[in-house]
Formats: structure tokens, sequence, C-alpha cells
């Protein structure tokens, strides 16, 4: 294990990066921290996994980390990313056209890339269509050209893929929170808010259970990422809700050994990436 002030690299001793042709290396980019897993398909075992919050400057950060670290140069089975955008939306399916999708751009900010992307999320009955930040798509073009690109909430989506009843789930990071609301099996909302503090996480928190009408009673709520038990923001939860449950990683057959010794649900989203489709 290395660990400096605000990332983390966890390494299995027995991975053999010329087995990286074996791998699955899953990307997950906020808007204020970086974090990958390699997962050996073949063995079937998590090999890495890094982690960086409190980024103050994502763009220069991820193109660092992109270009010198030497584990994102291996020669990966498959890659893929999930990336923050403000310039994403989510179709319903029986309103979706192909040929329409430049008229989605209308809704985009400014700073957009020039290349569409479109995910369709059968499960949940919309398509996603989107574009990233210039920053984002040029460093991904230039260290990880293959790499198949998804929206920041891809892998939350993947985790919720079992959940039938209402239910809130909250993926946190050190300085944000992504929240998605679905209702038996649809997607009803979903927003990313950065905090600074517990108090700024009360104040959206109070926010999303008046304008989604939520009844905290009986609302099961859903989270992972940097979050523990008891912190300042799960005491924050168990103010308004009464059904809180850490979403851990996807059950499988994939043995997430090297995670022993950490919280089971910090990389649930992450992992939760090789899911997607």
């Amino acid at each position: 294990m290395n660990n400096s002030k605000n990332s983390i690299l966890l390494v299995d001793p027995e991975f053999d990066p010329n087995t990286a042709s074996d791998c699955n290396l899953l990307l997950k980019i906020t808007g204020d921290s970086f974090s990958y897993a390699i997962i050996d398909k073949n063995s079937k075992q998590l090999k890495a996994v890094f982690d960086q919050q409190e980024c103050e400057d994502i763009s220069t950060d991820l193109a660092a980390i992109l270009k010198n670290d030497s584990y994102l140069k291996l020669p990966f089975k498959d890659i893929k990313v999930s990336v923050y955008t403000p310039n994403t939306i989510a179709v319903p399916n029986e309103f979706f056209c192909t040929q329409d999708l430049n008229a989605y751009t209308n809704f985009f900010s400014e700073e957009q890339s020039d290349t569409l992307y479109t995910r369709a999320f059968a499960r949940f009955g919309f398509t996603s269509v989107f574009n990233l930040e210039k920053f984002a798509e040029q460093a991904l073009n230039t260290f990880l050209a293959s790499a198949a690109r998804y929206e920041h909430n891809a892998p939350v989506l993947a985790l919720a893929s079992t959940v039938e009843d209402t239910s809130l789930l909250i993926d946190f990071t050190v300085g944000s929170f992504n929240a998605l609301l679905l209702d038996q099996g649809k997607m009803l909302f979903q927003n990313t808010y950065q905090i600074e503090n517990a108090e700024e996480f009360n104040y959206y928190l109070v926010l999303l259970i008046q304008e989604l009408k939520l009844d905290p009673a009986n609302t099961p709520v859903l989270i992972s990422g940097i979050i523990h038990q008891n912190d300042e923001l799960h005491t924050c939860l168990h103010k308004y809700f009464n059904h809180i449950h850490f979403n851990l990683p996807p059950a499988g057959d994939i043995d997430h050994a090297i995670l022993d010794d950490m919280p089971a649900h910090y990389y649930s989203s992450l992992l939760a990436l090789d899911l997607c489709v």
C-alpha cells in the first residue's frame, strides 16, 4: 500500500504487469477526484486500486496522472471510463431519435467537445446523450484513446440494476455527492452537488427532500463512496432517514481481497463500472 495526503494506491503483490492483456482498466473521473481499478478477468481478481481525492484542479491532475502513472500505460483488454460532465441529458426511449442528436446539445454549456456519445439504459427506460468537457476529451484522446466513455452516473445506475422499490442512492467523494432517485425501476432524478462540509450537505439534503417530496421515514437510502459509519455526513442522513444502507461492490465472482482493510463501500461505484455496457 502506498498513500499520500490525498491519494492511496493498493496493489496485489502478485500482480504481474505482463498479464495486462487479461485485465480490464476502470477509471472514474469526478469534478474533484480520480480513481482507477485493474481487474484480472482471467484470475477474477482485483489487482490494483488507486484513488485521489480533493483535486483542486481536476484538469491538471488528470493530465498528470494519465501521463505519469506507469500502470495506465499497460496494454489492457478493455478500458472503461466514467467522467463527470455538465453536458448530459437523459432522453426517454419513446422520444429518443438518433437523427436528433445534435438538437440535444442545445441543453449543453458552451464549453463542450465536438464528440457526442450515447448510452442506452434499457433497464431504466432512457438513453443518455452527452459529451465531455474539452480538457477531459483531450486528455483521454491523448493517453487512453481506446477507452469506452460513460457519464458519471452510469456506475451508480449499474449498482442500482437490482433495486426495485423507491430508493435514494448517494455516491460521495470528499467534496461532492451524486444523488440518484429511483422509483419502481425508473430514474426520476439525478444531480451532482459540490459540498464543503456537513452543513452544506444538510442544506442540499433538505432541498432534495422538499423538492422531490420524499418520505424520509419510508425511503431507503443506499450510500457509497467516501462516507463513514457515524461521521458527520452519516449522522446528517440519520436526522431525516430511517433506512440507510451501505451500497457494497457488485455481487459477483471477482475477488476483492486487496480491499479487506478498506471500507467495502468506498469503491462500489468504481467497480460497478465493469458492469456497464
